[in-house]
């Protein structure tokens, strides 16, 4: 099937990749030419496993295209996918200012049936005001499709080529029939393509995000109780997540969650639901202990150093949100770093990936590492951001050599707490006291 795809961003250029080995031609539109003159040769802006050499096959072999011409990739595709961002504003609500935009190009290229599908993450009821837009701007016969991506940062080639399901948002039975040829491919034993309505599809994007955000924030409130009364975070996490009923995803104790989905779906979530006169009490409750994390793990390091830190120097593992990515909106690091530099500390990072990023964000202020154990060198302490799998079993006694003092904040509770002490480590975790 011939397929266009709007945006080249980390979804829709995900969903490119992934539509194209399936067999389909694939046209991917950007108006960033510097960026597409990177994509034309195999070169991938956003770090993400497995998908450079996904690209590269598929334009050896001519099935992606790359392009800025929005006009011919319309007329000559079957279905058209909007993939394009949809930034929050200030007030929490998502703007939707380059999916209407895309939109009416959309109309005025097209020269018969189309299928027009909103990847992008949109509020409840865009797809009715791309339909109105569409009317407006073409004569010719369409249907709007809902269509919500779940990827996750640092798993999306995976999570596109092997769904856990795909929602199809559509009354229309043709539109429903062509959604369902493009994805059939994916299901290699078990059909699990759910077909709904639209402001149903479009609203279960946002709820299962703050679901899994509100999972998350739990788990860092009975964490933040446990240190409290005695408990152990990670004893009462097995305890529950056993338990079929609740499961063991998104249940570690840490430092909130990030990234370019969470926080932005659930504030856009809130302000749906403002606007629409229903208060979402959870979901508001889940932000706010989302926020309180990262403040609770700065506490822990003003309660030993004091909040006076003016000559002291902490050596940083982790930059990103999480590991397998270089994104790094909404990363616990951006605010834990700003505010241990506001009180006077320096501050050298080590991210396998996210250096780059990271000098969008701080510029020249840190410190960056070349390796993990460059940026422990003379600190006071070691805080550890982000769980990538090269942190998981590292050489303590180094650690202990090259650190000032033998301290670690732990944000992720990677490493065995007693072996720690017994090496004569002050050993800082999220939910032990």
């Amino acid at each position: 099937m011939k397929i266009t795809v709007i945006g080249a961003g980390y979804v829709g250029l995900v969903a490119s990749a992934c539509l194209a080995d399936m067999g389909n031609d694939v046209i991917c539109i950007d108006n960033n030419i510097e960026k597409l003159k990177l994509l034309e040769k195999g070169i991938i802006p956003i770090y993400e496993p497995g998908l450079d050499e996904l690209v590269k096959v598929n334009l050896r072999e001519k099935r992606l295209v790359f392009s800025s011409d929005i006009d011919n990739a319309v007329k000559v595709s079957k279905v058209c996918f909007i993939a394009v961002g949809t930034p929050q504003r200030e007030d929490g609500s998502a703007d939707l200012q380059y999916v209407f935009q895309v939109a009416k190009q959309i109309a005025k290229a097209s020269n018969g049936y189309k299928v027009i599908v909103d990847k992008s993450t949109v509020p409840v009821g865009t797809a009715e005001k791309v339909t109105a837009i569409i009317k407006k701007n073409s004569a010719h016969p369409f249907d709007v499709v809902s269509n919500p991506e779940f990827l996750k940062q640092g798993n999306a080639v995976e999570d596109f080529l092997y769904p856990d399901r795909i929602i199809i948002g559509s009354n229309s039975d043709k539109a429903i029939k062509i959604m369902q040829d493009i994805y059939t491919p994916f299901f290699k034993t078990i059909n699990r393509l759910i077909i709904m309505d639209i402001k149903s599809a479009e609203m279960t994007k946002y709820a299962a995000n703050s679901f899994l955000a509100t999972k998350i924030s739990f788990m860092n409130e009975i964490a933040n109780l446990c240190e409290k009364v005695g408990a152990d975070a990670e004893m009462v996490r097995i305890g529950i997540s056993t338990d079929s009923r609740i499961g063991n995803k998104f249940l570690f104790p840490g430092l909130g969650y990030g990234g370019s989905c969470f926080p932005k779906d659930v504030k856009a979530l809130i302000k749906i639901a403002s606007e629409s006169g229903c208060e979402m009490k959870i979901i508001k409750a889940a932000d706010d202990i989302n926020k309180k994390q990262r403040q609770l793990f700065i506490d822990k390091i003003t309660k030993k150093f004091g909040k006076n830190l003016k000559g002291k120097t902490f050596g940083v593992w982790g930059l990103a949100f999480k590991p397998k990515t270089n994104c790094m909106r909404e990363a616990p690091s951006i605010t834990i770093i700003n505010t241990l530099l506001n009180m006077g500390a320096k501050i050298k990072a080590y991210d396998p990936k996210a250096t780059d990023t990271a000098k969008l964000y701080f510029g020249n202020k840190i410190t960056y590492s070349n390796n993990s154990y460059e940026a422990l060198e003379m600190a006071d302490a070691m805080l550890l951001l982000t769980e990538w799998n090269e942190f998981s079993k590292p050489d303590m006694k180094k650690i202990k050599k090259l650190l000032k003092y033998p301290i670690i904040f732990d944000g992720r509770n990677q490493y065995n707490a007693q072996h720690l002490k017994k090496m004569g480590f002050c050993y800082i975790q999220i939910g032990k006291r």
